[in-house]
């Protein structure tokens, strides 16, 4: 009777688990967080970085597939001075924006002040 109590037991714990396995997968986002970690270049005056962060705070307006951003660095390692996140929908929203008319004007105030960039893809 014991050893049936306890195969009940771990059955059900088993099945417990792989439920929490499952629902975590079919639960997890299917958008794309899109982190650039930044070093501006030492000439670069604060008038232009505020002109490249807001530009970044305006592209979910100019192009759909972005749904959020994030600007604001509390911690902050290395040489890199700025991180820039955009969440987009999906991958293939990532994908259309490469290039995009959205992404074109965003680099017109961004990439003549970048010394180096690092950039992260990260989904589920």
């Amino acid at each position: 009777m014991k050893n049936l109590l306890a195969l009940l037991l771990t059955a059900a714990l088993l099945g417990l688990a792989a439920g929490t396995v499952s629902a975590q997968t079919e639960s997890a986002p299917k958008s794309v967080i899109h982190v650039i970690t930044v070093k501006f270049k030492a000439d670069a005056t604060p008038e232009q970085i505020k002109a490249a962060i807001d530009g970044v705070k305006a592209l979910p307006a100019k192009y759909k597939g972005i749904t959020h951003v994030w600007v604001k660095a509390i911690k902050v390692q290395g040489d890199k001075t700025h991180a820039l996140v955009m969440e987009f929908a999906d991958e293939a929203a990532l994908k259309e924006y490469a290039g995009s008319d959205a992404q074109k004007d965003w680099y017109k105030v961004y990439q003549p002040i970048r010394e180096e960039s690092t950039t992260f893809d990260i989904t589920n």
